[in-house]
């Protein structure tokens, strides 16, 4: 696999012999993968059955309402040692702007999806004061990482404001206001997996997202058609699957997130996903009297806790599936979280639906050599760029 994942890095700084490496990725991979990178996608049909598990497990679904909230001080990290600082979000092209900070109009409210305390997503939206202005302006949605909040992504929300966007995050399940304790995504993740009546791993955050959407392209100031999302590993995560259920985002931007769950199981390469969220894990291997954490629990988790994620709705499905609109990979080239080797069927895949499409140049994939499971500066410029090239008109 080492000329599939040096072929990876060539594509991005050889970009004009895209097409002659994406042969020779094709070509290196074993029969049974080759084969697999040629199948088409079905996005209607796939769309059509990830919405039906994504609604499977709701619970007093309401017809969406929103609610004023007020901004948050102290906002929740479930983590020991919170981080105060991102070098990588500080690095974000910011207008030049004298007070920015004074010119910026903060909104904080509740989407409420559902008659639980999970169905109220709380949103923070900046964007600049601007009066007598009725243009309609692009958006962006910010997904924050495993442990934080929307908070944290604020550098981030004011850089894209100062150029001109909406720029939205939310809490995802579980996180940020949707958290009363350090403990409580680790607690949701073993109740679903002993119940199987929720989904936090991903899938409830997917169906918020969508209703976000229902709410953004009825907003006076977003243009509908303009729609664009963005997160870091969980939030990556988010992004990639929100676009594949939802083709109201219209330009995509996963960080450090997009990753083969099947092939990670059938190639022993599970371990460091697994270890993000181990307590959930360790409890299946108790209930499956089992002594250590093996294939067989990984698979049982992720079927239990997120029906279809390594198998109908993995990335060699879902990643083709976002074409033709604009679609941004960034990975580290060493991620154990991401192996790049995981992605050689998605990649020749979305290639495939790319071209199809004939928007081969709205695909591309970063794997930024010697960087594992870390959202850097470089990326936050390259995400910066994709949504500006393809946003701002």
């Amino acid at each position: 696999m080492d000329q599939c994942k040096n072929t990876f890095i060539m594509c991005y700084y050889f970009r004009n012999t895209a097409i002659i490496l994406t042969i020779i990725i094709i070509t290196s991979l074993p029969p049974q993968m080759a084969q697999m990178a040629k199948e088409a996608v079905d996005a209607q049909k796939l769309r059509s059955e990830f919405l039906k598990v994504l609604r499977s497990r709701r619970v007093g679904e309401v017809r969406l309402s929103v609610e004023p909230a007020k901004p948050v001080t102290n906002p929740l990290f479930q983590e020991a040692n919170p981080p105060r600082f991102s070098e990588a979000m500080s690095a974000c092209p910011k207008a030049n702007i004298t007070n920015l900070k004074n010119k910026l109009q903060e909104e904080n409210l509740y989407l409420i999806t559902e008659a639980v305390e999970q169905g109220r997503v709380p949103v923070l939206i900046l964007s600049m004061k601007e009066e007598n202005n009725t243009q309609k302006k692009p958006a962006v949605v910010f997904l924050h990482s495993t442990n934080k909040n929307k908070e944290w992504l604020r550098p981030l929300l004011e850089a894209y404001a100062s150029r001109g966007y909406v720029a939205i995050a939310i809490d995802s399940r579980y996180h940020g206001e949707r958290a009363s304790s350090i403990t409580t995504y680790r607690d949701a993740l073993i109740s679903a997996w002993k119940k199987g009546n929720t989904m936090p791993f991903l899938f409830d955050t997917v169906w918020d997202l969508i209703k976000l959407a229902d709410y953004l392209t009825q907003r006076e100031d977003v243009d509908p058609a303009r729609l664009g999302i963005t997160g870091e590993s969980l939030g990556g995560m988010h992004a990639w699957l929100a676009a594949a259920a939802d083709t109201r985002y219209a330009v995509v931007v996963p960080i450090i997130g997009v990753q083969g769950f099947r092939w990670a199981i059938d190639n022993d390469k599970w371990q460091a996903r697994v270890d993000s969220i181990k307590p959930v894990f360790e409890e299946a291997r108790i209930d499956l009297n089992k002594s250590v954490i093996d294939k067989e629990v990984v698979e049982k988790v992720w079927d239990r806790i997120a029906p279809g994620l390594a198998s109908q709705f993995d990335s060699p499905y879902t990643v083709p599936a976002i074409a033709p609109r604009p679609l941004l990979i960034i990975n580290g080239a060493e991620d154990p979280r991401c192996p790049l080797a995981g992605l050689d069927v998605p990649k020749a895949r979305a290639l495939e639906a790319y071209e199809d499409s004939h928007s081969i140049d709205n695909f591309k994939l970063i794997a930024e050599p010697g960087i594992g499971h870390q959202m850097t500066a470089l990326m936050v410029k390259e995400a910066s760029n994709w949504f500006d090239k393809f946003l701002m008109r």
